[in-house]
């Protein structure tokens, strides 16, 4: 995650529905004012993200005021004070978001942690308030049963196995191995990387499953199958898997390692070990006028992390609101797939679609009588049935004789809408 700044995820997709998508227009509700509220992690593995995360948001909020907010009626983010006062971001997600819909708010964004979707969809959905996140990534959660109001602007996990075989086919491999940490990530992106390399003519060997710290017996079958290449999938037991392999002599180009996988890991492995080694990690770095506007917001913001995602996600909430005419959540759900350049709904068929990259262009496109479809900061959007993303921009990093990584290119992941 420290090796980047932010996510740029590109999409297309105007397949038919099928799944969560809520298309029907309904009836406005909304009170005039349309309150987006954030849903934080400041305790765990995410809690890193918060300040990026609160930047994107008050940067969005912010242009979209100054473009004229809704309605005519200043945007709000909840909690009020939140710059000022993170202690509202502490609790547990069930409890945030019961807070949240007390304060009024209209749409949800958040939270980062995947973990912490599952309490956070189940509050809010409940009580018809789309929640849309910026960085969830457990690829179980295209499935997760929300009604309809469960939306994300990063990719599933599993979308970088398509782009990891793909640097395993251009490398020349012809039996490919995956090593993987024994998790839902691991055996998800494990799957996704196997299918991708059988479609490209690999041969895969049969995936080596480890324990966190118990690499050993799972790496020691894999030299023996003298695999081409060794695809990695871990996150914490990431650097002890390495040290295994690097210990049977399975180094350098042989290696690729998944977005859990790649960080700058110097001395902490064998000199020279990672050499030639290749990884991924989702996204693009961030514009130098995106992040002159973050650090405008938050001088002292150094990491940017899913800023991008955020900004993406706040100005998609009051798009729909805007194109809905309402800022209720269950009309910024309906609106949501349409605005976002994904499938549309019967009313909107046979309207023109014009790409718009700024709130203010989005609402002249919808006073011009045509459907906008936001581009934002992270990319080309467009939602699937389920909410998700379809192609995906990776960054690829090559590690030098040091085993510190540097980014030498990106590639695309993309798939049909609604699989």
């Amino acid at each position: 995650m420290a090796l980047i700044s932010g996510l740029v995820l590109g999409v297309s997709a105007c397949a038919a529905p099928s799944g969560n998508a809520r298309l029907d227009s309904v009836e406005a509700s909304g009170d005039g004012t349309l309150r987006i509220g954030l849903l934080l992690d400041n305790t765990g593995d995410s809690a890193f993200l918060n300040e990026s995360e609160l930047a994107a948001a008050e940067l969005a909020v912010k242009q979209i005021n100054a473009a004229g907010g809704h309605k005519g009626q200043p945007v709000e983010l909840l909690p009020q004070n939140a710059a000022a006062d993170s202690a509202d971001f502490d609790r547990d997600p069930g409890t945030q978001a019961r807070s949240l819909l007390e304060a009024g708010a209209d749409v949800v964004i958040g939270p980062s942690d995947s973990s912490h979707a599952p309490a956070a969809i189940d509050v809010l959905s409940r009580a018809k308030v789309p929640v849309i996140s910026p960085a969830n990534a457990a690829t179980v959660l295209s499935g997760y049963k929300s009604g309809g109001y469960y939306f994300r602007t990063a990719a599933a996990d599993s979308a970088q196995g398509s782009v990891l075989a793909k640097l395993a086919h251009g490398g020349g491999a012809k039996r490919l191995a995956v090593l993987h940490e024994d998790s839902d990530y691991g055996n998800d992106v494990s799957g996704a990387v196997a299918d991708a390399a059988r479609r490209l003519g690999i041969e895969v060997l049969p995936a080596a499953g480890f324990a966190e710290g118990k690499a050993g017996s799972a790496v020691a079958t894999l030299r023996d199958a003298a695999p081409d290449a060794v695809v990695v999938v871990a996150r914490r037991g990431a650097q002890a898997a390495l040290a295994e392999l690097l210990d049977a002599g399975i180094s350098g180009k042989k290696l690729l390692l998944s977005d859990g996988a790649v960080r700058q890991y110097g001395s902490e492995v064998g000199a020279g070990g990672l050499d030639g080694a290749r990884g991924v990690l989702p996204g693009t770095f961030p514009g130098t006028d995106f992040q002159n506007e973050l650090v405008g917001i938050d001088p002292g913001l150094k990491d940017m992390t899913f800023a991008a995602e955020t900004f993406d996600a706040v100005n998609l909430a009051a798009i729909a609101a805007a194109a809905a005419e309402d800022d209720a959540g269950a009309s910024i759900a309906a609106s949501l797939t349409m605005v976002s350049g994904g499938v549309l709904p019967k009313a909107a068929t046979g309207r023109e679609r014009t790409a718009c990259g700024t709130y203010r262009e989005c609402v002249a496109a919808l006073n011009a009588g045509k459907t906008p479809d936001y581009d934002g900061e992270s990319g080309v959007i467009a939602f699937d049935a389920n909410g998700d993303i379809t192609s995906a921009n990776y960054m690829v990093f090559s590690y030098g004789p040091d085993n510190t990584a540097k980014m030498v290119g990106k590639e695309t992941a993309t798939r049909a809408a609604g699989t």
